[in-house]
């Protein structure tokens, strides 16, 4: 049986809660040295990793030289002096001390070590390379990190210290749940989990997971319900005589393909663009319709699969079975560029096994 609650990340845009430039700009200095930190500290945990699995592979040592990875003091062959897992953090922990939380750096070497196990068999058959972690790494942090967390209406926003340093939120015009869900963690009514905080083009963001139970509908395993994706109807889904069509091929590419038209036209004319500050200023309208086109697709997407939940719902069908779609992925592959091009069939599966794991459906991809 799994289990009854499911974990959501939702990005929010936090800004500075502070009344001075000087103690923003402290403030900034602070959050990119802690990226920094946790930059190099990444690199150096999936490091040392790499070379304590791979140690017994080093066949050029000699005979005598013990390789069980265990401590000392509890096998006869170990040549750990402490546990395995505490190796790592100790390596970051030495080096960084007093210029990053420890907490960041004990909730860094957890996931880390995490994705290592889980990627080690590749590892191993030389299928996948070593992760590398990049500079504008986002940085994780455990539910302690976060205090005094409430709304102020005077700001109109939620407030928070970030261990010592003062954030608030800037939702603007949210039409998502982010506000209901920070409002619910108040209540606690629900969990916030280890969650990052992102800096990208000098904003912060809070990669905030929340924990919480799952819908609880009167589903009924025994019912299937059958969907199948395609680029003349998004979704067709059949459960039992009922059958809906989800969306259709005008209503999805004719405002996509018009989005990547302006986007062409404006490629255009950014060579007749005045520079100001080079690139950046001449490629802004193309950038635009670019995060224009995404967004679009996006907002399709989550509004086709919300649908074909809410279909399953009130048909109580427990599973939910996607037709064929390792085919259709490699036909779009081979034979359709186009195809390929502006239909997401990948991105909406994503969408759809999120929501249907949340309404507590299971999928099952054919």
């Amino acid at each position: 049986m799994g289990k009854d609650t499911i974990k959501l990340t939702r990005k929010i845009q936090l800004q500075v809660d502070a009344p001075t430039k000087e103690e923003k700009t402290e403030v900034y200095d602070t959050l990119y040295r802690w990226q920094n930190r946790s930059f190099k500290a990444a690199n150096l945990i999936v490091s040392h990793l790499y070379v304590q699995e791979m140690i017994k592979e080093f066949l050029y040592l000699s005979e005598g030289v013990r390789y069980k990875l265990a401590d000392d003091k509890k096998a006869e062959d170990g040549i750990l002096d402490r546990h395995r897992i505490s190796t790592t953090y100790r390596v970051v922990s030495d080096r960084f001390k007093g210029e990053i939380p420890t907490n960041i750096l004990n909730n860094l070497n957890n996931n880390i070590i995490n994705n290592f196990r889980n990627n080690l068999p590749e590892y191993i058959r030389g299928e996948r390379s070593l992760a590398n972690f990049k500079r504008n790494i986002a940085f994780p942090f455990g539910p302690v990190g976060i205090h005094g967390l409430s709304y102020e209406e005077e700001k109109k926003a939620f407030c928070f210290r970030l261990f010592s340093i003062p954030l608030k939120t800037y939702l603007g015009k949210d039409y998502t749940d982010k506000r209901s869900l920070l409002e619910q963690v108040i209540a606690g009514k629900i969990k916030l989990c280890t969650s990052k905080i992102q800096l990208k083009r000098q904003k912060i963001y809070l990669l905030a997971t929340f924990e919480f139970e799952k819908e609880k509908h009167s589903l009924k395993p025994e019912v299937i319900a059958e969907a199948s994706l395609s680029l003349e109807y998004p979704i067709t889904v059949k459960s039992g005589k009922a059958t809906l069509s989800i969306g259709n091929r005008e209503e999805f590419l004719y405002r996509r393909l018009a989005i990547q038209a302006s986007q062409k036209r404006a490629q255009s004319g950014a060579t007749y663009c005045r520079p100001g500050k080079g690139r950046k200023r001449k490629t802004k309208a193309v950038d635009k319709f670019y995060e224009l086109e995404k967004n679009y697709v996006s907002n399709r997407l989550h509004v086709y699969s919300r649908k074909l939940i809410d279909f399953c719902i009130k048909h109580q069908a427990g599973t939910l079975i996607l037709l064929n779609q390792e085919d259709k992925i490699g036909i779009a592959k081979e034979e359709d560029g186009f195809l390929l091009r502006n239909w997401n069939y990948y991105e909406l599966t994503t969408k759809i096994k999120y929501k249907a794991k949340k309404a507590g459906i299971e999928l099952i991809v054919g």
